[in-house]
């Protein structure tokens, strides 16, 4: 296995672990440069969605083409990409990664059910605007009674964030009484994930995978476990006659007993409402969002910072729907958009061989390069913020520090 130099303190070395990781602190497109042609696995990336979340420069855009093309040049041929995205920049984000050389391969949807809604209530609106007040007749739940550990200032919340009940009114004027129930946004309940590959080296997938190692994905290492007997049964035969008309071009096909399902291009969090709508929600991966101890796993020696709540969306978006954005709360990982620890194994896995190397250029706090040590990847992970780039370093040696 290549043994990568840390551009972190040297300390880290003695961590036997340790020694597959390279940390590089700076402009992703400035340190891609420095990696030679040809010499990662995979690109297992949550990249800047271009949603100016909190007015954070790192997010006013997309990542660009020339980002995106760096990546390519590094990538072995037939290397796989997967970046996460916005709903709203989604479209952006595929045209770069293509415009780039790479090969728009897929896209997995990661669903959830635990979004909110930042959506103006247009009859509330309407009276505001005319004057008029509005009379309350009863109260409603809100969060905080769901969840009792958000309420009021909880875990260093904002007073007004997650109020156990609101009022409930009804409307003052004709004009909202004739808009009550209209609003200005859906509820977020998923995040794409563009899947990409670098164009193979080789005429075939089957040469590619003998001679770079890449070009594929690991079906069987991510397939979702099922209890169900061995069964056999005829399988259309693509080179004869897919329509069955002639089964003596059909082949037998035998599935051992308790062989999972193949994975999909669909994620959830297995949460009532996803369960709900799937029916049979067990044919897919889930994943939950991270928890808190997800997220602060390894920086409990950091101080508690400020942390804004983002779900797929921004203060500037939830500003033109007319929505308060001031929940805040206090974490020793302060970064806003902490991805769960086994979605990113479980992608990682996906798309990277056994003890390949895995790149990360937006590495934020480290969610990537953890699910790469956990599952024996090497890894490379690029941060230019300095704040983040610590608790990265900081949530990486310690999952290293457990593994011996």
């Amino acid at each position: 296995m290549a043994k990568w130099e840390l551009d972190i303190p040297s300390f880290l070395t003695q961590n036997r672990r340790m020694d597959n990781v390279r940390l590089m602190l700076g402009d992703c497109l400035e340190r891609l440069r420095e990696l030679p042609d040809n010499s990662v696995d995979s690109v297992v990336t949550d990249p800047p969605y271009g949603l100016s979340f909190m007015g954070k420069k790192w997010d006013y855009d997309v990542p660009s083409v020339e980002v995106w093309a760096e990546c390519l040049r590094v990538l072995k041929p037939g290397g796989h990409l997967l970046a996460f995205a916005g709903t709203r920049t989604q479209h952006r984000m595929a045209v770069r990664i293509e415009d780039a050389g790479f090969e728009i391969r897929d896209m997995i949807a990661w669903v959830y059910g635990s979004g909110f809604p930042k959506s103006l209530d247009v009859s509330k609106a309407i009276d505001k605007a005319a004057g008029a007040e509005r009379e309350v007749v009863g109260k409603v739940s809100g969060m905080g009674k769901q969840n009792p550990e958000w309420n009021g200032t909880a875990q260093g919340r904002t007073e007004n964030s997650f109020k156990p009940e609101y009022d409930a009114t009804i409307p003052a004027t004709e004009a909202a009484k004739q808009w009550q129930g209209w609003g200005t946004a859906l509820k977020p309940a998923l995040e794409p994930i563009t899947v990409a590959r670098k164009p193979l080296g080789e005429k075939t997938v089957a040469a590619n995978v003998l001679e770079h190692g890449t070009g594929a994905i690991n079906v069987d290492g991510c397939r979702v476990e099922c209890k169900r007997p061995a069964a056999t049964y005829l399988q259309p035969d693509i080179r004869g006659n897919a329509y069955n008309s002639e089964r003596d071009k059909r082949r037998v096909a035998e599935v051992p007993a308790n062989l999972g399902r193949w994975p999909a291009n669909l994620i959830h969090d297995s949460g009532d409402e996803v369960e709900s709508l799937l029916n049979s929600a067990a044919r897919f991966f889930y994943c939950a969002k991270a928890s808190k101890k997800d997220r602060d796993e390894g920086c409990e020696g950091m101080p508690l910072q400020a942390s804004y709540m983002v779900e797929n969306g921004s203060k500037t978006a939830a500003a033109a729907n007319g929505v308060r954005y001031d929940r805040t709360t206090r974490q020793r990982n302060n970064h806003p958009t902490v991805k769960p620890t086994d979605l990113m194994r479980y992608l990682c896995r996906l798309v990277t061989p056994p003890e390949g190397i895995v790149l990360d250029p937006f590495m934020g706090s480290g969610s990537t390069g953890k699910a790469a040590v956990l599952e024996e990847f090497q890894f490379i992970g690029i941060e230019r913020d300095e704040s983040y780039f610590k608790i990265a370093r900081s949530r990486i040696e310690a999952t290293s520090e457990r593994l011996f």
